[in-house]
């Protein structure tokens, strides 16, 4: 059987990015503590690594964007592969505080290159109309991440140790990702019937995209705020809220499934309503919960109706990110504005996890709730702007 360009260019990119979270964003969860062991360093070092990650890719994530619109996602995938390979290894070598997040601020270009953004618009490339359901089942696979990689983490370590689990997972961005990305990518922008109206989606005057741009700013950082900064105090506020570790675990652990399970029905359903009933009702669901919680989180059906609700809305959010400014602004610039939007995204992603530990420190879980809510409610309202400004989206 021969697969069209489209759904090797899929698969792939599923490989890809499983190995791309796994080896650098989750990596820490498990080998966090042994590098803080052998390091000598303090927890908020070995976790600060991701924040410097997130912070330069932000920084250069415009000029990679606008890079794809020129180039192609193709050879600049394949060179984020061979960074990440580079970085991988001299992170494996690391002494002390400076080599480490130094090779933390190399792992941020390379997941500028090759990880989420990236991956989204080498999709909207290839696959045109189908971008939102390629781009849905990207975000079902890559929610695995942890699934794969904690496990083998967890079995790599005590055989070889942290330092040669990170060359493992060196070889993998060398020996898997980088032949992926030469090989099951064009090397150049596949222009299609189905693409061409993929990119006449986008009927905004000049004015209505500039408003829709600044809108989408707003709801996507308000967003990525809550989505990077909960999801590592989560088990700390149901902990504050009363509940014991074990039931605490429990509720946590309904995050992953709640958000797969909302991305097959964006997948399976999707094409029944427009992307905008989509960003609305991630927009609404996520302060709602929050809220309750807020008021009533001491209940157990109402934590349970907050975390529910984090997830629905975190993984709407993971397929909304790309097919939303794809149909607010078509194709043909696509990687400009998302490597435009992603600017501001890593920058509060970075400042969100250190920022509500020090809400969390000062004003306990309650306090961390009522911050996440009142930033997901001006996401709502920015939503609600930008769906009345863009009518012909809904």
């Amino acid at each position: 059987m021969i697969l069209t360009p489209a759904v090797r260019a899929t698969t792939g990119l599923c490989v890809t990015q499983i190995i791309g979270w796994g080896t650098t964003f989750l990596m820490p969860s498990v080998l966090g503590r042994h590098m803080e062991r052998d390091l000598a360093l303090p927890s908020e070092v070995i976790y600060g690594g991701i924040t410097v990650m997130f912070g330069i890719g932000a920084l250069i994530s415009p000029t990679v964007g606008k890079s794809m619109d020129r180039l192609g996602a193709r050879n600049l995938m394949a060179s984020g592969s061979l960074i990440y390979a580079v970085a991988l290894a001299a992170l494996a070598f690391s002494q002390g505080i400076v080599s480490y997040l130094l090779c933390w601020a190399v792992l941020g270009v390379a997941s500028t290159l090759a990880l989420n953004t990236p991956a989204s618009i080498a999709l909207a490339q290839v696959t045109g109309a189908r971008a939102r359901q390629a781009i849905a089942v990207l975000a079902i696979v890559g929610g695995f991440a942890s699934t794969v990689f904690w496990p083998i983490c967890g079995v790599l370590e005590p055989i070889i140790g942290w330092r040669g689990t990170l060359l493992v997972f060196a070889g993998l961005h060398l020996l898997v990702c980088l032949p992926v990305h030469l090989l099951m990518l064009p090397g150049r922008t596949i222009i299609t019937g189905a693409a061409t109206a993929a990119a006449a989606t986008a009927t905004l005057t000049a004015a209505e995209s500039r408003r829709a741009f600044w809108l989408l700013t707003v709801a996507f950082s308000c967003g990525a705020f809550i989505f990077t900064g909960f999801i590592v105090h989560a088990i700390g506020v149901l902990r504050g809220l009363g509940y014991d570790a074990a039931t605490a675990l429990l509720l946590g652990s309904l995050i992953g499934p709640a958000q797969v399970a909302v991305r097959a029905v964006e997948l399976t359903f999707g094409h029944r309503y427009s992307i905008m009933t989509s960003a609305m009702f991630a927009a609404a669901v996520l302060p709602l919960g929050l809220g309750l919680a807020w008021l009533a989180g001491g209940n157990f059906a109402v934590a349970l109706v907050c975390i529910m609700a984090y997830g629905v809305a975190n993984g709407l959010k993971a397929v909304l990110r790309a097919t939303l400014p794809l149909a607010l602004f078509g194709r043909a610039q696509f990687g400009t504005v998302m490597g435009r939007l992603a600017l501001p995204q890593g920058i509060v992603s970075a400042a969100a996890p250190p920022v509500l530990a020090a809400v969390m420190a000062n004003f306990g879980a309650e306090g961390v709730l009522a911050t996440c809510c009142a930033i997901a409610a001006v996401a709502f309202a920015a939503t609600v702007v930008l769906a009345r400004t863009s009518p012909a989206i809904r």
